[in-house]
């Protein structure tokens, strides 16, 4: 048990996190523990007095029943994992939370207005997929006994829902790919086509919240951030404290390496 916990604990804390939550809250929900009809998203709960804002995040946390549970915990963990590991876009973990709270708010908003709301976790994770895919352009994905290109990941999603479950969740699920679409449009492809500045930065409130840690594990090494530069001194590498070096020699600037 305590190798369980052990290999847990070094899983990637935010995919981890998520996929945790998503999966316990289902079998408590699908087991009767919880009452599920608290959590849905219901346009015209929102507006109730107290408004039961906590429907707008609650209703990513419900797999599809039996199978789903274990499948969509997967999938949740899976491309979550790969913006946190393995995509520079996500290098902060502020930044992998900040993308989670606009998708989700764009998916609630869209998906409550075109279907009056309901459980949408499916929905996030074809976003999810579009993300983490598109930055693997060349790649192979596994779908079945089918070998595709990876970026065409979601598209084989799409195609299982409207065979499996119908055009109902295959329309909902199709709404994730302009929130997909209009996350990457405003955070890189306006900035990198215009020459512009990131329509959609992350708050600053957010690391002060998350505050990221200075190591962070990914699939190719660690990454160790430096520390952050104090704020009064000399900047020019001089130090004032003592040292093996003659005063003279600390005092000439930051150095060069040869061939500098």
């Amino acid at each position: 048990m305590s190798d369980l916990m052990d290999g847990f604990w070094r899983l990637p804390p935010v995919a981890r996190t998520l996929s945790a939550v998503v999966f316990v809250t289902s079998v408590g929900v699908y087991t009767q523990l919880i009452p599920g009809h608290l959590l849905g998203m219901h346009s015209s709960l929102i507006f109730t007095f107290p408004p039961q804002i906590w429907r707008i995040f609650s209703n990513f946390l419900i797999t599809r029943p039996q199978l789903g549970m274990l499948f969509d915990t997967y999938f949740v963990y899976t491309y979550t994992r790969s913006l946190e590991l393995d995509n520079p876009r996500f290098s902060k973990r502020e930044d992998l939370v900040w993308y989670f709270i606009f998708v989700c708010s764009a998916i609630t908003a869209l998906c409550t207005y075109l279907f009056r709301g309901g459980f949408l976790l499916s929905t996030l994770i074809v976003a999810l997929c579009r993300t983490a895919t598109q930055d693997q352009r060349g790649m192979k994905a596994q779908v079945f006994f089918l070998t595709i290109p990876a970026q065409l990941m979601p598209f084989a999603m799409l195609l299982m829902t409207l065979v499996l479950e119908g055009p109902g969740r295959f329309l909902q699920e199709l709404c994730a790919l302009p929130v997909a679409h209009l996350y990457d449009f405003l955070t890189r492809i306006y900035p990198s086509f215009t020459g512009g500045r990131n329509l959609l930065p992350t708050p600053a409130f957010l690391s002060r919240i998350v505050n990221t840690t200075r190591e962070i594990r990914r699939s190719y090494g660690t990454l160790i951030r430096p520390p952050a530069a104090p704020s009064s001194g000399q900047t020019t590498g001089a130090s004032t404290g003592s040292g093996p070096l003659p005063e003279s020699w600390r005092s000439r600037g930051p150095g060069r390496r040869l061939g500098d």
